[in-house]
């Protein structure tokens, strides 16, 4: 609400704020600190306090072990290359279910989500039968000496398949509320349909598609039962990150399990935090544009 008050003969606005039915800022923001504290913070610093027992040189000769470094390297790299294969293929599915109309259009916007709902477990046994030796499609690979089930590339096939919903549901509202009448003022004047995309949607998708990337390598860092049952879980070669602390825990080994996962907590929070980094510079050039 706005009240026009005359000074000196012309008048001004003095803006006055509505009163709210909500909660104010006091009270909401107590709320979310301490909901934000006991689901997220207090779990995360008693993680690291316990491994802090080790002090930061045992911390330092856990994590260095050659064990501890393969496992860490299956899973970030893994989950690094299925995030920005997601990235790809992710923002293509989002824009035929936005862009066009065709039989069966929300049955496959449905399958999207199955991911989500699959128990990840169940999807885990799937893929490893697909993808065995003997399986549908692990057959076909096998007279080229192909093999995909218990190798990383069997991890990164099962990291793709749970991490391409999230950026397909981040990109697509931004699809949908895109202005199509920019797309026709580009082609208008004189631009491609690659120089539309590259230069008018892409820079307007790019900070979804970064939440949708970043998103996608979180849940497939921490990625655990859809992932053993095609791993293999061989030592040195396609043996995951969490599968490493699960068998310390099993060794009532909780220092060295806390101190992997500190370790993972360090890099994913590092490389999420360059994610968003590059998120706000994306939307401050596009705000700038």
């Amino acid at each position: 609400m706005s009240v026009a008050v005359p000074s000196r003969g012309l008048p001004w606005t003095l803006a006055i704020p509505k009163p709210s039915a909500m909660p104010g800022f006091g009270i909401t923001f107590g709320f979310a600190l301490t909901y934000l504290s006991l689901i997220v913070l207090i779990p995360l610093a008693v993680l690291v306090a316990r491994a802090s027992g080790l002090g930061f040189d045992g911390i330092w000769r856990v994590a260095t072990t050659p064990r501890v470094l393969a496992a860490l390297e299956v899973s970030f790299v893994t989950s690094a290359l299925a995030a920005l294969v997601n990235a790809v293929f992710g923002m293509i599915v989002a824009w035929v279910l936005t862009r066009y109309r065709f039989p069966g259009r929300q049955v496959l916007d449905a399958a999207v989500d199955l991911p989500f709902a699959l128990p990840t477990a169940v999807a885990g046994i799937a893929l490893a039968a697909l993808y065995a030796p003997n399986g549908w499609i692990g057959a076909l690979f096998q007279p080229w000496g192909i093999r995909i089930a218990y190798t990383p590339l069997g991890i990164f096939i099962a990291l793709v398949f749970i991490g391409l919903p999230f950026v397909v549901r981040t990109v697509q509202p931004v699809l949908q509320d895109f202005d199509r009448e920019i797309e026709e003022a580009s082609a208008t004047l004189g631009a491609t349909r690659r120089q539309t995309f590259l230069r008018v949607v892409l820079p307007a998708l790019s900070p979804a598609l970064l939440t949708g990337i970043a998103l996608a390598f979180a849940r497939a860092v921490g990625e655990y039962g859809s992932v053993i049952f095609i791993a293999g879980n061989m030592p040195f070669k396609s043996e995951i990150a969490p599968l490493l602390i699960v068998a310390k825990l099993e060794e009532y080994d909780y220092a060295g399990a806390s101190a992997i996962a500190t370790v993972m907590l360090a890099i994913s929070f590092a490389a999420l935090l360059a994610i968003n980094l590059l998120q706000a510079l994306s939307r401050r050039r596009l705000g700038d544009a």
